[in-house]
């Protein structure tokens, strides 16, 4: 692996202790070694007292090891997720040497139907892991989806989009200070790795704690598949079944990994429409303007620039803004990182970075900032 340019020295949370649930058993089935199984798994019922039940491919080897889960869709809009484990699930040659996978296309299946990030009750599900057996929907469907999917599982892959209206550059986020979900960031392969353990009663953050190291990629935007996040994402997922010794095949490492401590959202002075002047992935220098903000008729023009040298992690793809509203997610390049030399880095890569970034700027409009 290429030499990582930061290594950051966080706490993790406290594993608790728990008795993991076998494999091999769905729903009164066994699934033998070296079998393939489509199940479905009851997580709550409709208005009209049937099931909801979400499909589920059950992989196992003939020789045993660890088990993984890959989930999309917690939030039902963020669908590149979903097209990612699709896509393995229909790959025939995808076989494994040892061990499970849990391919889980649509965790959220109410929200997926409403095209919604959120259940008919407005909760967000990725706020209420574990969750509880007597509390609410949201509460509910998290405790079946926790004892039945995480209670499997040694680890755990769960992949997202930006919110409406917004896009986001590949990144994986994992708490750095846990040695086993580092090693599933790094492994995964992508440029950009933010280190954090995530919002309490996230699925991540909450599996980590029940002793099932867990990380999330977040790339693109809700309601589409888009191919280069796509190609990210099951790239990524064969590389930490790789390191696992779980499939056939090296880890395709990259040549440099940025490990981000510190995000920040600039946000909107004044109402108006703005020009951008980065694309999502966009390495950028302190006091470089990000985007510009006029009114409808191009005039009283306000200016927005990095606070630090960073990445343009995600931003924003509606122009019209209040005072306030999120524009550029940017994460601060560790101590002793340029941009220079990050954008060179680049270069020398083998160009699938700027392949992504070359996609993802199709869905804003940027121009240079004298232009105005």
């Amino acid at each position: 692996m290429g030499a990582c340019l930061l290594c950051v020295n966080s706490k993790s949370e406290t594993s608790m202790t728990r008795e993991k649930k076998p494999i091999d058993e769905w729903n009164g089935e066994s699934i033998a070694p070296g079998e393939s199984r489509d199940v479905t798994l009851a997580v709550s019922e409709s208005y009209s007292g049937m099931n909801v039940e979400i499909p589920l491919r059950i992989q196992r080897a003939l020789e045993p090891g660890p088990v993984v889960f890959v989930t999309a869709a917690l939030h039902g809009d963020e669908i590149n997720g979903t097209g990612a484990v699709r896509m393995l699930a229909q790959d025939e040659t995808f076989r494994l040497n040892r061990g499970s996978v849990i391919l889980v296309p649509v965790l959220n299946l109410l929200a997926f139907d409403r095209h919604s990030r959120y259940l008919p009750d407005r909760r967000d599900l990725n706020r209420c892991f574990p969750g509880s057996t007597t509390g609410t929907l949201a509460g509910r469907m998290a405790r079946t989806l926790f004892d039945e999917i995480v209670m499997r599982a040694d680890y755990g892959i769960d992949l997202h989009t930006a919110a409406v209206r917004r896009t986001n550059y590949p990144n994986v986020r994992g708490d750095m200070g846990h040695p086993d979900t580092r090693r599933l960031a790094e492994s995964f392969g992508g440029e950009i790795i933010i280190n954090g353990k995530g919002p309490q009663g996230a699925f991540r953050r909450e599996a980590c704690r029940a002793g099932c190291p867990s990380i999330i990629l977040e790339g693109g935007e809700v309601w589409k598949v888009e191919p280069g996040i796509v190609d990210t994402i099951v790239k990524g997922i064969k590389n930490v079944l790789r390191d696992l010794d779980m499939l056939d095949g090296e880890p395709e490492r990259p040549d440099y990994q940025v490990v981000l401590d510190r995000t920040t959202w600039v946000r909107a002075e004044r109402g108006g429409f703005l020009q951008f002047h980065v694309q999502p992935g966009e390495v950028v220098e302190k006091g470089q303007p990000l985007a510009t903000n006029t009114n409808l008729l191009g005039r009283d023009a306000n200016q927005l620039v990095s606070p630090f040298d960073g990445i343009v992690l995600g931003m924003v793809t509606l122009p019209a803004v209040s005072p306030g509203e999120p524009v550029c997610h940017i994460g601060k390049l560790p101590k002793g990182v340029k941009p220079a030399a990050l954008r060179h880095q680049r270069k020398q890569d083998d160009g699938f970075e700027e392949s992504v970034l070359d996609e993802l700027a199709t869905n804003v409009m940027v121009v240079e900032p004298n232009e105005f």
